[in-house]
């Protein structure tokens, strides 16, 4: 009797790269392959790459040597961004036996034999041109929230980003297929779905295959409004330019969609936002976060911003630092500036000193976190609903409540992806909500 394959997962970058490997991993599954963590011995390990910073490059190399580590004999795949952009550089690492480009990593089974270790790695990629067609994907096993896909590549021209030379041009799901994703996901009991993409606010461009609209974002999220079983639906980062007013007055109104929205700024210096080709300027911002709040004073805001970015003077940052410390919003996710091949920012003038972004990044951080602080203590008093996860941290069991506060409890497995309405009532010393079950208000 043949023993079953086992396969592992190493996924990096964002929740579109969790979903894609989900779906993939289920493939696997379908050809009779068993999924074990990546800690274990594996015949076949398979990692999800991510090109965005560079240090989402250089982990690579570590994460194939722990793959050896656990069993040398394995045979090691590199699919994702990085692989699309430098097939023949990952190709190249000591241990890997196959590299496989944007379309090709969804047909991963098929580029697979006996397993037998490869002499040099074999290099499977498409021109980024051919990239034209959208797969469908979903997570589901890996957490109590389910990130789903519906939409994929980007038309934008950002001068620091890869992401189009890597997934190719703007193209979505059709509403149909993401209806059948979030009806599947909620029938296997998975409380909350986590709207991805590329670009998820230019969602119904090439929904058939053509250029044109099919539909709108707006009338994507009325759709999924409807589906049943799903107690929470969540809008994950999205274009200043494309969150209009229509889907925030409709999100302050839902049952379903929760008050949290994560909307890339960059920068908040005019000046710096035009080097970056973005498509709006900072006043737009404002506009959008001022909306938010006035229909939702509870609404959790969190932004990307990037520091140092060529052309960034002291003066253009502080005006970026001060910007941000007045806005009305909850975190920030703070990316230093690297250069990446290929773009239009990497031979821009003024390059900032990498010492000097790391001072930056460093002050901005430190913002996030007065930021953060100055929410939860919003916070404090009210009553709000807490969906608990299943990971058991030192005693605790974590949780978020819809406006993205995390809370903790002592652990208690019976709590485990379920719901509770509770009453926030302090801050811990390492910034969580706590609450006594004391003050449980229904299940």
């Amino acid at each position: 009797m043949n023993r079953r394959k086992k396969v592992a997962f190493y996924t990096l970058g964002c929740k579109l790269n969790f979903s894609e490997t989900s779906t993939i991993a289920r493939n696997f599954k379908e050809e009779g392959f068993d999924r074990v963590d990546f800690s274990e011995p594996a015949d076949i390990y398979v990692i999800n790459t991510c090109s965005v910073t560079e240090n989402a490059d250089k982990r690579f190399k570590t994460i194939v040597k722990q793959a050896q580590k656990n069993n040398p004999e394995a045979f090691v795949a590199a699919i994702g961004c990085y692989a699309q952009l430098k097939p023949q550089e990952l190709a190249d690492v000591d241990g890997v036996d196959l590299v496989l480009g944007a379309t090709e990593k969804f047909k991963i089974t098929d580029y697979i034999n006996d397993l037998s270790k490869n002499d040099f790695g074999e290099v499977y990629s498409c021109e980024i041109e051919e990239a034209d067609f959208y797969v469908g994907s979903y997570s589901i096993g890996d957490r109590t929230r389910a990130f789903l896909k519906v939409q994929d590549g980007c038309d934008y021209k950002c001068t620091y980003c890869t992401i189009p030379l890597a997934r190719g041009i703007s193209r979505s799901d059709t509403l149909d297929n993401v209806l059948k994703n979030a009806k599947e996901i909620s029938e296997k009991g998975i409380k909350e779905i986590v709207l991805t993409g590329v670009n998820i606010g230019d969602y119904g461009k090439g929904e058939f295959g053509n250029k044109k609209h099919e539909h709108t974002f707006y009338e994507l999220v009325k759709e999924l409004d409807t589906v049943e079983g799903i107690e929470r639906l969540r809008i994950s980062s999205i274009e200043p330019n494309l969150l209009k007013n229509e889907t925030i007055e409709f999100v302050s109104n839902s049952d379903s969609f929760v008050p949290h929205f994560h909307i890339p700024l960059q920068s908040g210096s005019n000046d710096i936002l035009k080097l970056m080709r973005r498509r709006y300027m900072k006043e737009l911002y404002i506009d959008r976060v001022s909306k938010i709040k006035e229909v939702m004073p509870h609404a959790c805001i969190g932004v990307d911003v990037i520091v140092g970015f060529p052309g960034e003077t002291d003066e253009l940052f502080l005006e970026t630092y001060n910007f941000l410390n007045e806005l009305d919003i909850s975190y920030l996710h703070v990316f230093t500036y690297s250069e990446r091949d290929n773009t239009v920012a990497a031979n821009l003038d003024r390059v900032v000193p990498k010492n000097v972004r790391s001072k930056r990044s460093r002050m901005l951080r430190g913002l996030s976190a007065k930021k953060r602080r100055a929410f939860y203590e919003s916070q404090i008093g009210s009553k709000r609903t807490v969906l608990f996860e299943g990971e058991n941290k030192e005693g605790y069991i974590h949780g978020f409540t819809g406006n993205y506060v995390k809370v903790k409890a002592p652990w208690n497995p019976e709590l485990v992806n379920t719901l509770h309405k509770v009453e926030l009532s302090e801050i811990d010393d390492d910034g969580l909500v706590r609450f006594e079950f004391s003050k449980v208000l229904s299940a």
